[in-house]
């Protein structure tokens, strides 16, 4: 019985001590996160400076006993350079490096933090420049730093589209008339995902490694960033995309079909034409690299998610890239003439002229690829729409290259 009493005695105790424990936890939750506003996205906030002292604390997956100097809050500081000292040092004053770039500088005044933003871009430019020279050995701590600092720097949470700051209906919005978003702190952005591709296209980065960082997770959020406003941005992910696509033969499934879901979010949920002409960019150059005879999932993916953009309001935007896809199944395969000529037909506009017009250029463009079979079999509802046309009210249609 004296035994059960005590034993009781230490569970209330522990109980105790673990429920105060708690409370310091939360307390020093509250005190250290930092509250973002977005819309789009939840990805984490990074780490942020605030004159020429950090705010937060990043972790960082190579943190180690053996280098404490990422137990501490990064600040932004100047250091040797790598080309200055012993090959030996070089590692870990590279990680150094790269755990202070983690930080962010205030770009909203130019006058905030001038020192601080130097010292990043020089800093981001040495490690570019690194890279790229013949001596720019990286072994996996480092990368894993590398990306560490990538990652805190890119993935963010994004700014609200136009027409939720206007409080405009996004149907009732012009995607052309728009006035793009540039981010203010582009200048360091860009020399990160310079950075970045550096990373990607190197030859010292056997992809057996860099699979451990640059994974399906990593990947998902940079398809995420298509949904950036700056054309700058989204340019750079286009080209480190198609990289990684390239190189990483083991992400090519799940790319192809992350980009298919966004397609068909896009059609069916937000209807935001955002990154999509990057994106069909991207898929007109993986098509072009499909084998023969394609294989029945990439018919599907043409039927269920490429033909269905072409009923967008915003058409014109990535018209130019959706075109040059279609035609590359056709060209690829001549057997999917008729699957691509019927689809077209069954998007056609019927009040639009403007669209009408480009859907007569795309038309075109696949009947010269079209075998004689091919065309024999779609031949009826063909020239029935091209007589509509004939008889448009719009003179642009009805003398489409006459």
């Amino acid at each position: 019985m004296f035994n059960k009493i005590i034993k009781l005695g230490q569970k209330k105790f522990n109980k105790s001590d673990q429920h105060h424990q708690d409370n310091n936890n939360n307390n020093n939750n509250t005190s250290t996160n930092t509250v973002v506003r977005g819309s789009r996205t939840t990805t984490p906030a990074p780490s942020s400076v605030s004159n020429g002292e950090s705010q937060t604390t990043a972790q960082s997956p190579s943190q180690t006993p053996n280098h404490p100097m990422f137990t501490t809050t990064p600040i932004l500081e100047v250091l040797p350079l790598l080309k200055d000292v012993s090959s030996s040092d070089r590692p870990l004053l590279f990680m150094k490096k790269a755990h202070m770039c983690s930080c962010h500088c205030d770009f909203s005044d130019t006058l905030i933090m001038p020192r601080e933003k130097e010292i990043k871009r020089q800093t981001l430019l040495e490690l570019v420049d690194f890279l790229h020279s013949s001596s720019g050995k990286v072994n996996e701590t480092m990368q894993s730093e590398l990306i560490r600092m990538v990652s805190a720097n890119i993935f963010r949470c994004l700014p609200p589209a136009y027409h939720e700051n206007t409080g405009a209906p996004p149907e009732g919005n012009d995607p052309e008339e728009e006035e793009p978003y540039l981010e203010p702190w582009w200048p360091h952005l860009q020399l990160v995902y310079e950075l970045l591709l550096r990373y990607v296209v190197s030859s010292e980065i056997e992809p057996k490694t860099a699979k451990k960082f640059i994974n399906h997770t990593f990947v998902s959020r940079l398809l995420d960033l298509f949904d950036s406003e700056d054309p700058r941005e989204r340019e750079y992910l286009k080209t480190v995309l198609h990289r990684i696509y390239g190189k990483f033969i083991f992400h090519r499934p799940f790319i192809r079909c992350s980009i298919y879901n966004i397609f068909y979010k896009f059609l069916y949920e937000t209807e935001r034409c955002i990154g999509i002409g990057e994106l069909l960019e991207i898929l007109g150059s993986v098509i072009n690299g499909f084998t023969v005879p394609m294989r029945e999932e990439h018919r599907l993916y043409l039927v269920k998610a490429i033909l269905p953009l072409h009923k967008s309001k915003g058409i014109s935007i990535y018209h130019q890239q959706l075109a040059y896809c279609v035609t590359q199944f056709v060209e690829k395969d001549y057997k999917l003439a008729d699957t691509v000529i019927r689809g077209l037909l069954k998007f056609w506009p019927l009040t639009n002229c403007q669209k009408e017009v480009l859907f007569l250029g795309e038309l075109e463009e696949v009947l010269d690829a079209t075998e004689p079979s091919e065309f024999q079999q779609c031949v009826v509802p063909l020239f029935t729409q091209i007589g509509k046309c004939l008889n448009s009210a719009h003179f642009q249609v009805r003398y489409f290259k006459t």
